[in-house]
């Protein structure tokens, strides 16, 4: 898509001009959302209201299963989807397409890591299925795959995103399974929103205050 609309856009006109950033990232963010029809929103916009609403155990999962949207989870994704917004906006034309190419990559891989590391909350939810048949092995391909894709995409120094992707994951899951006595799918959803606008805004961050090619793939360096 990102493709389409500053590689497309010009040939509408007979002189080029480039697509409008702002407008490009807006739509990137929308169809993401849409794509994966609002299911890791609507786990982060839970947790919003149930982890800073809640006042003990059993009212925070009480929380997570209403339907009801509050305060926390309005305020909550208006400034998530405002940062991803934002930070696509400021990438860096050269490593831009790379960057959107890794970055949901990176954000599965915290969800992984959450189903490693963290128990269930409750015996029944959307997370359930995935918790039996976890082996070891399951984890291990993932690191590698994620890594790989990593390095391949955005060069050795993409391992920060990486890194990032997977403190993140521990510890907003660590402080959501003390509060709830596990994760739930919420969570998981959560994790992979928070994990999404976290390497957006650090990539930013990086091609603004060290260059605009530290991020860049493998190939480039001419290894």
């Amino acid at each position: 898509m990102d493709l389409l609309l500053h590689w497309g856009y010009p040939l509408l006109s007979d002189e080029y001009r480039q697509f409008p950033p702002l407008l490009s990232a807006a739509i990137l963010v929308v169809l993401l959302a849409g794509l994966t029809r609002a299911l890791h929103l609507d786990g982060f916009m839970d947790c919003c209201d149930a982890l800073l609403g809640g006042f003990d155990r059993e009212r925070r999962l009480e929380i997570l299963r209403d339907s009801h949207v509050g305060a926390f989870a309005v305020v909550g994704a208006i400034s998530l989807l405002l940062v991803k917004v934002a930070a696509i906006m400021a990438l860096p034309v050269g490593g831009r397409f790379w960057i959107l190419l890794l970055f949901p990559c990176l954000s599965r891989w915290s969800m992984l890591v959450v189903l490693e590391f963290f128990p269930y909350a409750r015996r029944q939810g959307i997370g359930v299925p995935f918790q039996p048949e976890r082996r070891r092995w399951q984890l291990l391909f993932g690191l590698a795959v994620t890594v790989i894709a990593t390095v391949a995409l955005a060069g050795p120094f993409g391992l920060v995103l990486w890194l990032l992707a997977t403190t993140v994951a521990l510890a907003f899951s660590g402080w959501a399974s003390r509060l709830l006595g596990g994760v739930t799918g919420d969570v998981y959803g959560a994790v992979n929103e928070l994990a999404e606008a976290s390497v957006l805004m650090l990539a930013a961050i990086l091609a603004y205050a060290v260059s605009e090619t530290l991020l860049e793939p493998i190939h480039r360096f001419g290894w």
